[in-house]
């Protein structure tokens, strides 16, 4: 799974959650499969990690940005 795979997947999951207008940028961490995804402009958590690489799902990173999204709001 690639940077732009995982920014695709953020945004289509935070619009589900009803977050709009939010500014979402993904960065790989420093180790492999590890990414930071930060969030501007909404109310909610401004930054949420998760895990995921060749083989992951979409509905696996969709499900991790999904909880960590809910568990912090």
């Amino acid at each position: 799974m690639n940077q732009h795979d995982v920014e695709r997947i953020a945004q289509a999951t935070l619009r589900e959650l009803g977050v709009s207008g939010a500014i979402v940028t993904v960065t790989m961490e420093s180790l492999p499969g590890h990414w930071r995804i930060d969030i501007r402009g909404t109310a909610g958590p401004g930054q949420l990690r998760i895990r995921c690489g060749e083989g992951s799902t979409a509905q696996w990173v969709r499900q991790q940005i999904f909880e960590q999204y809910t568990a912090q709001s």
